[in-house]
């Protein structure tokens, strides 16, 4: 049986290898409590075995769904490939030390941008933004950014993952890979 972790982590490669524009985004799907769709486009920042993780606002749409309804499911397209991925589970916050280092890595103009964003709410003009980014800016002039209270990473640990490979006519491999009770894998095929 094929491991999935080790097919994406092969799949992921000849994406990095292969796409011209950001081989990491994916699209990242939530309901709120009301059970309404919302579908983003957001970026991996880590995987394996455990999960797929990406950071945001908390405070963000995506952030009040995932609080709302713990649950994603997420969608690699990789056009220049022909192949997608697609990837469902329960959704959990990663730890702490995890985000602070994962916000430490990141752009210091991104970080200051965390501070100054109130993600997905509304803003009555641009220039306010850009205000809010210089305030930052003279706050934080000298030290280093810590990471908002507001700001961190969600893990989704996949109980389904489908690889997706174009063919020729339409006729279309689907490989499906679902989580079993023993924390293993079993492995069957879709109909295109």
């Amino acid at each position: 049986m094929t491991d999935p972790f080790a097919l994406f982590d092969d799949w992921f490669a000849e994406a990095r290898a292969a796409e011209p524009n950001d081989p990491e985004a994916m699209a990242l799907a939530t309901a709120d409590a009301d059970g309404r769709p919302s579908v983003r486009m957001v970026l991996l920042k880590g995987h394996g075995p455990d999960g797929f993780v990406f950071y945001t606002n908390e405070q963000s749409n995506k952030g009040r769904d995932l609080a709302a309804r713990a649950e994603a499911a997420l969608l690699f397209h990789w056009k220049s490939l022909r192949r997608q991925v697609r990837i469902s589970g329960p959704v959990s916050r990663v730890s702490p030390e995890e985000a602070d280092a994962y916000f430490a890595s990141r752009s210091r103009d991104s970080q200051l941008g965390a501070w100054a964003s109130d993600q997905s709410r509304p803003l009555d003009r641009r220039e306010t933004f850009e205000a809010r980014v210089q305030d930052m800016t003279q706050r934080f002039d000298g030290e280093d950014v810590p990471r908002p209270p507001h700001w961190g990473g969600f893990r989704v640990s996949p109980l389904r993952i489908e690889f997706w490979q174009d063919r020729a006519h339409r006729l279309h491999e689907r490989r499906l890979f679902l989580a079993d009770a023993d924390g293993g894998w079993t492995e069957g095929l879709l109909y295109p």
